[in-house]
Protein backbone atom coordinates (compact mmCIF):
# COMPACT_ATOMS: atom_id res chain seq x y z
CA UNK A 1 0.00 0.00 0.00
CA UNK A 2 2.71 2.30 0.70
CA UNK A 3 4.49 2.12 -2.66
CA UNK A 4 1.46 2.56 -4.46
CA UNK A 5 0.83 5.29 -2.21
CA UNK A 6 4.24 6.78 -2.28
CA UNK A 7 4.36 6.59 -6.68
CA UNK A 8 0.99 8.06 -7.82
CA UNK A 9 2.32 11.77 -6.75
CA UNK A 10 5.30 11.70 -9.44
CA UNK A 11 2.95 10.02 -11.94
CA UNK A 12 0.61 12.93 -11.93
CA UNK A 13 3.12 15.00 -12.12
CA UNK A 14 4.57 13.44 -15.52
CA UNK A 15 0.53 13.84 -16.81
CA UNK A 16 -0.51 16.98 -15.59
CA UNK A 17 2.60 19.14 -16.87
CA UNK A 18 2.85 18.45 -20.59
CA UNK A 19 -0.92 18.27 -20.92
CA UNK A 20 -0.80 21.72 -19.73
CA UNK A 21 1.59 22.77 -22.28
CA UNK A 22 -0.23 20.48 -24.98
CA UNK A 23 -3.17 22.33 -24.37
CA UNK A 24 -2.19 25.74 -24.88
CA UNK A 25 0.06 24.52 -27.78
CA UNK A 26 -3.84 23.57 -29.58
CA UNK A 27 -5.25 27.16 -28.37
CA UNK A 28 -2.89 29.08 -29.90
CA UNK A 29 -2.62 26.90 -33.07
CA UNK A 30 -6.73 27.37 -34.09
CA UNK A 31 -6.64 30.75 -32.70
CA UNK A 32 -4.54 31.34 -35.59
CA UNK A 33 -6.12 29.17 -37.64
CA UNK A 34 -9.23 30.77 -36.74
CA UNK A 35 -8.79 34.40 -37.38
CA UNK A 36 -8.59 33.52 -41.28
CA UNK A 37 -11.48 32.13 -41.68
CA UNK A 38 -13.64 35.05 -42.38
CA UNK A 39 -10.81 37.08 -44.12
CA UNK A 40 -10.06 34.01 -47.01
CA UNK A 41 -13.65 34.27 -48.42
CA UNK A 42 -14.38 37.70 -48.68
CA UNK A 43 -10.62 38.24 -50.64
CA UNK A 44 -12.82 36.06 -53.69
CA UNK A 45 -16.35 37.40 -52.93
CA UNK A 46 -16.54 40.09 -51.66
CA UNK A 47 -17.35 43.09 -54.12
CA UNK A 48 -14.13 45.04 -52.73
CA UNK A 49 -11.95 42.39 -53.34
CA UNK A 50 -8.50 43.31 -54.46
CA UNK A 51 -7.39 39.50 -54.91
CA UNK A 52 -9.18 38.73 -58.34
CA UNK A 53 -10.10 41.05 -60.74
CA UNK A 54 -13.85 42.67 -61.00
CA UNK A 55 -14.55 41.06 -64.21
CA UNK A 56 -14.28 37.65 -62.73
CA UNK A 57 -16.87 35.20 -62.58
CA UNK A 58 -18.52 33.73 -60.07
CA UNK A 59 -17.81 30.41 -60.97
CA UNK A 60 -14.20 30.98 -61.72
CA UNK A 61 -13.89 32.86 -58.12
CA UNK A 62 -15.91 29.71 -56.51
CA UNK A 63 -13.34 27.38 -58.06
CA UNK A 64 -10.13 29.48 -57.17
CA UNK A 65 -11.47 30.11 -53.72
CA UNK A 66 -12.03 25.98 -54.17
CA UNK A 67 -8.34 25.51 -55.11
CA UNK A 68 -7.02 27.26 -52.96
CA UNK A 69 -8.99 25.95 -49.64
CA UNK A 70 -7.87 22.22 -50.62
CA UNK A 71 -4.05 23.19 -51.51
CA UNK A 72 -3.88 23.24 -47.49
CA UNK A 73 -5.19 19.43 -46.65
CA UNK A 74 -3.53 18.31 -50.01
CA UNK A 75 -0.36 18.88 -48.85
CA UNK A 76 -1.10 18.06 -45.27
CA UNK A 77 -2.15 14.59 -46.42
CA UNK A 78 1.13 13.77 -47.13
CA UNK A 79 2.87 15.95 -44.57
CA UNK A 80 0.66 14.57 -41.50
CA UNK A 81 2.14 11.02 -41.70
CA UNK A 82 5.95 11.61 -42.34
CA UNK A 83 5.52 14.27 -39.19
CA UNK A 84 4.09 11.56 -37.31
CA UNK A 85 6.65 9.00 -37.91
CA UNK A 86 9.07 11.45 -37.59
CA UNK A 87 7.80 11.92 -34.10
CA UNK A 88 7.98 8.48 -33.15
CA UNK A 89 11.04 8.42 -34.39
CA UNK A 90 12.86 11.70 -33.34
CA UNK A 91 10.36 13.11 -30.14
CA UNK A 92 7.37 14.65 -30.64
CA UNK A 93 8.74 18.31 -29.31
CA UNK A 94 11.10 18.44 -32.10
CA UNK A 95 8.82 17.52 -34.43
CA UNK A 96 6.24 20.38 -33.51
CA UNK A 97 8.90 23.02 -33.55
CA UNK A 98 9.23 22.07 -37.05
CA UNK A 99 5.52 22.22 -37.99
CA UNK A 100 4.98 25.36 -35.98
CA UNK A 101 7.96 27.06 -37.87
CA UNK A 102 5.95 25.77 -41.30
CA UNK A 103 3.18 27.72 -39.93
CA UNK A 104 4.44 30.96 -39.12
CA UNK A 105 6.05 31.08 -42.67
CA UNK A 106 2.94 30.44 -44.22
CA UNK A 107 0.84 33.38 -42.20
CA UNK A 108 3.60 35.92 -43.15
CA UNK A 109 3.84 34.95 -46.52
CA UNK A 110 -0.05 35.28 -46.73
CA UNK A 111 -0.05 38.71 -45.50
CA UNK A 112 2.53 39.71 -48.34
CA UNK A 113 0.55 38.17 -51.41
CA UNK A 114 -2.37 40.41 -49.84
CA UNK A 115 -0.25 43.33 -50.38
CA UNK A 116 1.38 42.93 -53.30
CA UNK A 117 -1.87 41.21 -54.75
CA UNK A 118 -0.14 38.38 -56.07
CA UNK A 119 -2.57 35.11 -56.39
CA UNK A 120 0.47 32.54 -56.82
CA UNK A 121 2.34 33.80 -53.64
CA UNK A 122 -1.34 32.94 -52.03
CA UNK A 123 -0.76 30.04 -53.26
CA UNK A 124 2.11 28.96 -52.24
CA UNK A 125 1.60 30.50 -48.46
CA UNK A 126 -0.77 27.69 -48.42
CA UNK A 127 0.95 24.89 -49.59
CA UNK A 128 4.14 25.58 -47.04
CA UNK A 129 2.06 25.35 -43.89
CA UNK A 130 -0.06 22.73 -45.22
CA UNK A 131 3.00 20.55 -45.42
CA UNK A 132 4.18 21.25 -41.90
CA UNK A 133 0.66 22.02 -40.42
CA UNK A 134 0.38 18.53 -38.25
CA UNK A 135 0.37 20.41 -34.57
CA UNK A 136 -3.07 18.85 -33.73
CA UNK A 137 -2.09 14.84 -34.90
CA UNK A 138 1.57 15.58 -33.15
CA UNK A 139 -0.17 17.08 -30.18
CA UNK A 140 -3.40 14.40 -29.81
CA UNK A 141 -0.22 11.90 -30.42
CA UNK A 142 1.53 13.50 -27.41
CA UNK A 143 -1.63 13.13 -25.27
CA UNK A 144 -1.71 9.50 -26.25
CA UNK A 145 1.70 9.05 -24.74
CA UNK A 146 0.85 10.34 -21.30
CA UNK A 147 -2.82 9.39 -20.82
CA UNK A 148 -4.32 6.05 -19.56
CA UNK A 149 -6.93 4.19 -21.17
CA UNK A 150 -9.84 5.13 -19.60
CA UNK A 151 -8.14 8.98 -19.68
CA UNK A 152 -7.83 9.47 -23.61
CA UNK A 153 -11.13 10.39 -24.45
CA UNK A 154 -11.51 13.40 -21.15
CA UNK A 155 -8.14 14.63 -22.23
CA UNK A 156 -8.71 14.43 -26.37
CA UNK A 157 -11.63 16.31 -24.89
CA UNK A 158 -9.57 19.01 -23.68
CA UNK A 159 -7.77 19.54 -26.87
CA UNK A 160 -11.04 19.56 -28.27
CA UNK A 161 -12.10 22.47 -25.87
CA UNK A 162 -9.09 24.63 -27.08
CA UNK A 163 -9.61 23.62 -30.33
CA UNK A 164 -13.16 25.01 -29.80
CA UNK A 165 -11.82 28.31 -27.46
CA UNK A 166 -9.48 29.01 -30.42
CA UNK A 167 -12.50 29.22 -32.50
CA UNK A 168 -14.51 30.96 -30.37
CA UNK A 169 -12.63 33.97 -30.53
CA UNK A 170 -10.52 33.16 -33.48
CA UNK A 171 -13.18 34.45 -36.25
CA UNK A 172 -14.43 36.68 -33.92
CA UNK A 173 -10.78 38.33 -34.13
CA UNK A 174 -10.19 38.09 -37.47
CA UNK A 175 -13.78 39.95 -38.51
CA UNK A 176 -12.46 42.19 -35.78
CA UNK A 177 -8.99 42.49 -37.41
CA UNK A 178 -10.09 42.68 -41.41
CA UNK A 179 -12.45 45.53 -40.45
CA UNK A 180 -10.77 48.95 -41.13
CA UNK A 181 -14.43 50.82 -40.44
CA UNK A 182 -13.25 49.63 -37.05
CA UNK A 183 -9.72 50.84 -37.12
CA UNK A 184 -8.81 52.88 -40.02
CA UNK A 185 -5.72 51.34 -40.61
CA UNK A 186 -6.96 47.36 -40.22
CA UNK A 187 -6.71 45.42 -43.61
CA UNK A 188 -7.49 42.25 -44.80
CA UNK A 189 -3.91 41.35 -43.99
CA UNK A 190 -3.62 42.85 -40.65
CA UNK A 191 -5.06 39.28 -38.94
CA UNK A 192 -2.27 36.91 -40.94
CA UNK A 193 0.11 38.95 -39.17
CA UNK A 194 -1.14 38.47 -35.70
CA UNK A 195 -1.74 35.25 -36.91
CA UNK A 196 2.13 34.93 -37.30
CA UNK A 197 2.54 36.18 -33.45
CA UNK A 198 0.51 33.95 -32.22
CA UNK A 199 2.78 31.31 -34.27
CA UNK A 200 5.96 32.43 -32.96
CA UNK A 201 4.10 32.75 -29.38
CA UNK A 202 2.98 29.07 -29.84
CA UNK A 203 6.86 28.15 -30.98
CA UNK A 204 8.47 30.17 -27.35
CA UNK A 205 5.34 27.66 -25.68
CA UNK A 206 7.15 24.51 -27.17
CA UNK A 207 10.48 25.27 -26.75
CA UNK A 208 10.46 26.23 -23.22
CA UNK A 209 7.36 24.64 -21.46
CA UNK A 210 6.82 21.42 -23.78
CA UNK A 211 7.99 18.66 -21.92
CA UNK A 212 8.87 15.32 -24.40
CA UNK A 213 5.82 13.01 -23.89
CA UNK A 214 7.18 10.55 -25.95
CA UNK A 215 8.31 7.13 -23.75
CA UNK A 216 10.29 4.66 -26.53
CA UNK A 217 11.40 6.40 -29.80
CA UNK A 218 11.02 3.86 -32.80
CA UNK A 219 12.38 3.36 -36.13
CA UNK A 220 9.28 4.05 -38.09
CA UNK A 221 10.04 4.43 -42.22
CA UNK A 222 8.97 7.44 -44.14
CA UNK A 223 9.01 8.53 -47.47
CA UNK A 224 7.33 11.28 -49.55
CA UNK A 225 4.35 9.34 -50.62
CA UNK A 226 3.64 7.44 -47.51
CA UNK A 227 0.46 9.54 -47.04
CA UNK A 228 -0.49 6.97 -50.11
CA UNK A 229 0.97 3.93 -49.38
CA UNK A 230 -0.82 4.43 -45.85
CA UNK A 231 -4.45 4.54 -47.53
CA UNK A 232 -3.76 1.58 -48.94
CA UNK A 233 -1.95 -0.11 -46.10
CA UNK A 234 -5.02 1.26 -43.52
CA UNK A 235 -7.88 -0.47 -45.56
CA UNK A 236 -5.59 -3.64 -45.31
CA UNK A 237 -5.64 -3.53 -41.78
CA UNK A 238 -9.34 -5.68 -40.63
CA UNK A 239 -9.81 -4.37 -37.68
CA UNK A 240 -9.36 -0.35 -38.60
CA UNK A 241 -10.39 0.27 -42.21
CA UNK A 242 -14.05 0.28 -41.33
CA UNK A 243 -13.29 2.70 -39.11
CA UNK A 244 -10.89 4.76 -41.15
CA UNK A 245 -13.81 4.71 -43.96
CA UNK A 246 -15.83 6.17 -41.76
CA UNK A 247 -13.18 8.72 -40.84
CA UNK A 248 -12.71 9.08 -44.54
CA UNK A 249 -16.60 9.98 -45.27
CA UNK A 250 -17.24 11.72 -42.23
CA UNK A 251 -13.98 14.34 -43.25
CA UNK A 252 -15.37 14.54 -46.56
CA UNK A 253 -18.51 15.37 -45.23
CA UNK A 254 -18.00 17.89 -42.86
CA UNK A 255 -15.19 19.69 -44.84
CA UNK A 256 -18.12 20.28 -47.98
CA UNK A 257 -19.95 21.97 -45.02
CA UNK A 258 -17.20 23.96 -43.32
CA UNK A 259 -14.81 24.81 -46.32
CA UNK A 260 -18.10 26.85 -48.37
CA UNK A 261 -19.95 27.88 -45.21
CA UNK A 262 -18.75 31.18 -44.83
CA UNK A 263 -19.07 31.65 -49.11
CA UNK A 264 -22.50 30.45 -48.53
CA UNK A 265 -23.10 33.33 -46.00
CA UNK A 266 -21.98 36.19 -48.00
CA UNK A 267 -23.95 34.32 -51.00
CA UNK A 268 -26.93 33.99 -49.19
CA UNK A 269 -27.39 36.68 -46.47
CA UNK A 270 -24.79 39.13 -47.79
CA UNK A 271 -22.57 38.38 -44.49
CA UNK A 272 -19.24 40.48 -43.69
CA UNK A 273 -16.44 39.60 -42.33
CA UNK A 274 -17.18 40.52 -38.91
CA UNK A 275 -20.96 39.11 -39.44
CA UNK A 276 -18.77 35.70 -40.46
CA UNK A 277 -16.70 36.17 -37.86
CA UNK A 278 -19.34 36.60 -34.70
CA UNK A 279 -21.79 33.34 -36.29
CA UNK A 280 -18.09 31.28 -36.23
CA UNK A 281 -17.89 33.04 -32.57
CA UNK A 282 -21.01 31.17 -31.34
CA UNK A 283 -20.45 28.11 -32.97
CA UNK A 284 -16.75 27.67 -31.44
CA UNK A 285 -18.58 28.54 -28.04
CA UNK A 286 -20.85 25.48 -28.74
CA UNK A 287 -18.25 23.54 -29.52
CA UNK A 288 -15.69 24.46 -26.74
CA UNK A 289 -18.63 23.53 -24.05
CA UNK A 290 -19.21 20.00 -25.31
CA UNK A 291 -15.46 19.15 -26.16
CA UNK A 292 -14.63 20.87 -22.06
CA UNK A 293 -18.33 19.67 -20.65
CA UNK A 294 -20.12 17.57 -22.19
CA UNK A 295 -17.49 14.78 -23.73
CA UNK A 296 -16.16 14.21 -19.98
CA UNK A 297 -19.55 13.73 -18.99
CA UNK A 298 -20.81 11.43 -21.50
CA UNK A 299 -16.87 9.52 -21.10
CA UNK A 300 -18.50 8.18 -17.73
CA UNK A 301 -21.54 7.20 -18.79
CA UNK A 302 -20.90 5.76 -22.80
CA UNK A 303 -18.92 4.02 -24.85
CA UNK A 304 -17.87 6.12 -27.92
CA UNK A 305 -19.17 3.66 -30.34
CA UNK A 306 -22.31 4.22 -28.56
CA UNK A 307 -22.18 7.86 -28.51
CA UNK A 308 -20.85 7.83 -32.26
CA UNK A 309 -23.77 5.55 -33.28
CA UNK A 310 -26.24 8.72 -32.23
CA UNK A 311 -24.03 11.52 -32.74
CA UNK A 312 -22.95 11.12 -36.58
CA UNK A 313 -26.46 10.60 -37.71
CA UNK A 314 -27.80 13.24 -35.48
CA UNK A 315 -24.76 15.87 -37.67
CA UNK A 316 -25.95 14.55 -41.20
CA UNK A 317 -29.62 15.94 -40.30
CA UNK A 318 -28.18 19.33 -38.67
CA UNK A 319 -25.89 20.04 -41.73
CA UNK A 320 -29.68 19.73 -43.86
CA UNK A 321 -31.29 22.10 -41.26
CA UNK A 322 -29.07 24.72 -42.15
CA UNK A 323 -30.55 24.97 -45.71
CA UNK A 324 -34.27 25.53 -44.38
CA UNK A 325 -33.86 29.30 -42.81
CA UNK A 326 -34.58 32.76 -44.84
CA UNK A 327 -33.42 34.70 -42.38
CA UNK A 328 -29.92 34.27 -40.92
CA UNK A 329 -31.20 34.18 -37.07
CA UNK A 330 -32.21 31.09 -37.43
CA UNK A 331 -28.77 30.07 -38.03
CA UNK A 332 -27.91 30.90 -34.19
CA UNK A 333 -30.51 28.53 -33.10
CA UNK A 334 -29.13 25.40 -35.51
CA UNK A 335 -25.54 26.09 -35.78
CA UNK A 336 -24.93 25.03 -32.20
CA UNK A 337 -26.54 21.14 -33.08
CA UNK A 338 -23.58 21.08 -35.65
CA UNK A 339 -21.27 21.80 -33.06
CA UNK A 340 -22.30 20.02 -30.12
CA UNK A 341 -22.38 16.80 -32.52
CA UNK A 342 -19.21 17.23 -34.27
CA UNK A 343 -17.99 18.17 -30.93
CA UNK A 344 -18.72 15.01 -29.38
CA UNK A 345 -18.21 12.95 -32.85
CA UNK A 346 -14.44 14.19 -32.96
CA UNK A 347 -12.69 12.63 -29.48
CA UNK A 348 -14.77 9.69 -29.59
CA UNK A 349 -13.44 8.41 -33.18
CA UNK A 350 -9.76 9.40 -32.03
CA UNK A 351 -10.42 7.49 -29.16
CA UNK A 352 -11.77 4.29 -31.16
CA UNK A 353 -8.67 5.01 -33.58
CA UNK A 354 -6.31 5.46 -31.07
CA UNK A 355 -7.32 2.35 -28.54
CA UNK A 356 -7.17 -0.41 -31.48
CA UNK A 357 -3.63 1.10 -32.23
CA UNK A 358 -0.66 -0.33 -29.55
CA UNK A 359 1.43 2.11 -27.58
CA UNK A 360 4.25 1.97 -29.96
CA UNK A 361 2.23 2.55 -32.90
CA UNK A 362 0.52 5.71 -31.64
CA UNK A 363 1.97 8.15 -33.90
CA UNK A 364 1.64 6.20 -36.85
CA UNK A 365 -1.70 5.59 -36.68
CA UNK A 366 -3.25 8.95 -35.21
CA UNK A 367 -0.96 10.08 -38.84
CA UNK A 368 -2.73 7.71 -40.59
CA UNK A 369 -6.34 9.29 -39.32
CA UNK A 370 -5.13 12.75 -40.20
CA UNK A 371 -4.28 11.23 -43.78
CA UNK A 372 -7.27 10.10 -44.00
CA UNK A 373 -8.85 13.21 -42.86
CA UNK A 374 -6.87 15.72 -44.78
CA UNK A 375 -7.62 12.95 -47.81
CA UNK A 376 -11.48 13.94 -46.72
CA UNK A 377 -10.67 18.19 -46.72
CA UNK A 378 -8.89 17.71 -49.92
CA UNK A 379 -11.60 16.27 -52.11
CA UNK A 380 -14.36 19.02 -51.69
CA UNK A 381 -12.70 22.40 -52.70
CA UNK A 382 -12.12 20.57 -56.09
CA UNK A 383 -15.92 19.64 -56.61
CA UNK A 384 -17.64 22.03 -54.54
CA UNK A 385 -16.59 25.40 -56.52
CA UNK A 386 -18.30 23.90 -59.27
CA UNK A 387 -21.14 22.48 -57.43
CA UNK A 388 -21.52 25.59 -55.59
CA UNK A 389 -21.52 27.56 -58.57
CA UNK A 390 -24.48 25.86 -59.95
CA UNK A 391 -26.35 26.02 -56.69
CA UNK A 392 -25.10 26.70 -53.12
CA UNK A 393 -27.56 24.00 -51.80
CA UNK A 394 -26.15 21.13 -53.71
CA UNK A 395 -22.56 21.14 -51.70
CA UNK A 396 -24.47 21.01 -48.34
CA UNK A 397 -27.15 18.52 -49.50
CA UNK A 398 -24.31 15.81 -51.03
CA UNK A 399 -22.13 16.42 -47.52
CA UNK A 400 -25.48 15.30 -45.31
CA UNK A 401 -25.42 12.42 -47.68
CA UNK A 402 -22.23 11.21 -47.27
CA UNK A 403 -22.29 11.61 -43.69
CA UNK A 404 -25.62 9.52 -44.00
CA UNK A 405 -23.15 6.33 -45.47
CA UNK A 406 -19.88 7.09 -42.98
CA UNK A 407 -23.16 6.54 -40.50
CA UNK A 408 -24.79 3.07 -41.72
CA UNK A 409 -21.21 1.56 -42.05
CA UNK A 410 -20.01 2.54 -38.73
CA UNK A 411 -23.40 0.74 -37.28
CA UNK A 412 -22.67 -2.64 -39.72
CA UNK A 413 -18.94 -2.61 -37.98
CA UNK A 414 -20.16 -2.20 -34.80
CA UNK A 415 -23.60 -4.12 -34.08
CA UNK A 416 -22.72 -5.01 -30.94
CA UNK A 417 -22.31 -1.63 -29.44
Amino acid sequence: MEKKYATMPVRNKKIVSPLAAIILTVFLDMLGVGIIIPVMPALFFQPDSSILPEMASETYRSVMFGLLVGCYPLMQFFGAPILGALSDRYGRKPTLILSIIGVFAGYLFFAWAIIIKSLWLLFFSRLLPGFAGGNVSIAMSAISDISEKQEKTKNFGLAGMAFGIGFILGPALGGFLGDNTIVSWFRSDTPFWFAAILAFVNLIVVYFFFSETIKNKQESEFSLFMALRNIVYSFSMPDLRGTFTVVLLLSIGFSLFTQFYAVFLIQKFAFSEMDIGLLYCWIGLWFAITQGGIVRILADRFRPQKLLTICVLLLGFSLLAVLLPSKSSWLYLISPFIAIFQGIIMPNLATVVSSKAGEERQGEMLGINQSMQSLGEVIPPFIAGTLFAINYNIPFITASLLIFIGWAIFLRINRKF
